[in-house]
């Protein structure tokens, strides 16, 4: 590997994808940067013994932002990056860094700068392929949509109060998930099911939803909800959205009318990531292309089964134990992780 020339990296703040525009514009023949030892290069060809792989993301992107991150990433001794070209996706400004070290410490580094950066990362040693057949599994509450829907009709029926406060410690991980899910919907008993349609009518999807599942779709992969809500909300987002299969649990009803009970196995930890196994090998999906998102500590099993876990504005416990974590972005974030572009090259 030649060094061509030395590139800057300007002082002033310059939006990324115009810093991009102006190297390519001054340099005709670009096609592979790195940063080296602290020194940002235009190099004659790509020579990396790759170890983990950085996606950068955000809504707004520049190059003093990039700059931070390179310095962090010098002062951990990263000592050879490869830098694809920054690229928007989705309305999101992304991109790429190839490196030749993977440091234990790099995540919790880049966690707390990313933070104050006001960008989101995805660090892995392997990213699914995008390439290739693949499955999403998500959870449905704050995830898929922006509410609980057992707070939300708990709420109309005037227990939300009683019902919240369950939520949050399940969620947190602080109760069993079945005896939590059991006593909230015993608090629900003789609702009237028009409760239930009015929420089902009015669920405000989480951003970046709508534009996840087209990409999702026009890449031939799966994508599927694995639900400890209810399958009256679950079965009414594949059939207005194209999810390709549901699980959730299912309330009794009698006549028009909750009896405050739940049928059948309960939805929990264990049973979403059995659904991610068992739809893995019903599609002739390799594990290895499996991703879950979520946001609550019952989501971890799934995400911890799968190959990538991302998790989405989530609470303390799940940022933690996640592969990913979006906190800046919406489900937007979950594409351009998938789709940033594999491609090095400049030119």
């Amino acid at each position: 590997m030649k060094t061509i020339q030395k590139l800057k990296i300007p002082a002033n703040s310059l939006p990324l994808l115009q810093w991009r525009d102006d190297l390519k514009q001054d340099i005709k023949d670009l096609e592979f940067v790195f940063f080296n030892k602290g020194i940002l290069s235009q190099v004659d060809e790509y020579s990396l013994v790759k170890k983990a792989e950085l996606i950068l993301m955000g809504k707004n992107f520049n190059t003093q932002q990039l700059q931070s991150i390179l310095l962090l990433l010098a002062e951990l001794d990263i000592d050879a990056i490869a830098l694809s070209p920054p690229e928007e996706i989705e309305g999101v400004i992304t991109l790429k860094l190839t490196l030749n070290k993977y440091p234990v410490i790099l995540k919790q580094k880049l966690e707390h700068l990313s933070k104050s950066l006001h960008i989101d990362f995805a660090l892995m040693a392997e990213f699914p392929d995008w390439s290739k057949p693949g499955l999403v599994l998500m959870d449905m509450d704050s995830t898929t949509i922006q509410i609980e829907c057992i707070d939300e009709i708990a709420r109309l029926y005037g227990v939300g109060d009683q019902v919240s406060a369950v939520t949050a410690l399940a969620m947190q991980g602080k109760l069993d998930f079945n005896e939590s899910l059991r006593t909230r919907v015993s608090k629900l008993e003789n609702m009237p099911l028009s409760i239930m349609q009015e929420v089902a009518d009015n669920m405000p999807l989480m951003p970046g939803l709508q534009a996840l599942i087209k990409g999702l779709k026009m890449a031939g992969w799966k994508v599927a909800i694995a639900s400890g809500g209810f399958n009256y909300f679950a079965d009414r987002l594949k059939q207005d959205h194209g999810f390709d299969y549901t699980i959730a649990n299912n309330l009794e009803i009698n006549g028009e009318y909750l009896t405050g009970r739940v049928l059948g196995e309960i939805v929990n930890a264990d049973v979403k990531a059995r659904t991610l196994k068992e739809l893995a090998e019903r599609y002739d999906i390799p594990m290895s292309q499996t991703i879950a998102i979520g946001d609550g500590a019952n989501d971890l099993v799934m995400m911890d089964a799968s190959a990538m876990g991302i998790a989405i504005h989530a609470k303390p416990i799940v940022q933690q134990k996640a592969a990913v974590s979006l906190n800046s972005l919406d489900l937007e974030g979950a594409l351009v992780i998938l789709s940033s572009s594999n491609d090095v090259t400049w030119s």
